[in-house]
């Protein structure tokens, strides 16, 4: 398993890895860990889906165990996907949609994408792709809870690693609500009102800006 040297600035995150068939599960849950965290959840599955032909293409084309870096990048619209390696081998689509040529990724690449392509670098290559990404997708609601419970989890020592990454995220954030209902009986607040008009917010989706 691949433990990520992951660098974000703002809204964008360097992920460099190892291209072997094995390290794919773990990228696509660091693809959507960064979404999460910049309230851009709902694009996660294609994104993963996107990066795992990035990464099948660099394997199969430029050679297992090759170095290589993924870089993501949110705009107004859309998403940028660009995976960087150091051959300068340019990968081409076939006609036909022939897999022996090129694979199927490509072609499944350039369907699902806005665009893509192939840029050479000083260290050889990167292939990268845009996603349509609506601005109604970057929720800053979402982007605030993320933020909240990405620190909640590394004050109590929690994980959202493994196969019950979603069974983790909802017991840590059961654990952010009843602390701060805790700490508002400290402060002298009433916890049930607060929790009611939290409550009520929700279900009208009011101040969601």
């Amino acid at each position: 398993m691949a433990i990520y040297d992951e660098a974000v600035l703002g809204e964008r995150c360097v992920l460099p890895f190892c291209a072997e068939p094995e390290e794919i599960r773990y990228l696509r849950r660091a693809v959507r860990g960064a979404l999460g965290r910049w309230g851009a959840g709902v694009a996660a599955e294609e994104a993963e889906l996107a990066v795992t032909e990035l990464a099948t293409n660099t394997i199969q084309h430029v050679g297992h165990g090759t170095a290589a870096v993924l870089v993501m990048e949110v705009g107004v619209d859309r998403l940028r996907l660009e995976l960087h390696d150091k051959s300068s081998l340019t990968p081409v689509v076939g006609s036909g949609g022939c897999e022996a040529e090129c694979g199927r990724g490509l072609h499944l690449l350039a369907a699902m994408s806005l665009d893509w392509g192939t840029l050479l670098t000083a260290a050889g290559k990167a292939v990268w792709c845009e996603l349509p990404l609506a601005p109604v997708r970057r929720c800053p609601r979402s982007h605030r809870a993320a933020t909240v419970l990405e620190a909640y989890q590394r004050l109590a020592g929690a994980t959202t690693q493994g196969p019950s990454a979603r069974a983790a995220l909802a017991a840590s954030a059961t654990g952010v609500i009843a602390d701060l209902l805790y700490w508002l009986a400290l402060q002298g607040l009433d916890p049930v009102e607060t929790l009611d008009q939290a409550q009520a917010r929700y279900e009208t989706g009011a101040d969601a800006a």
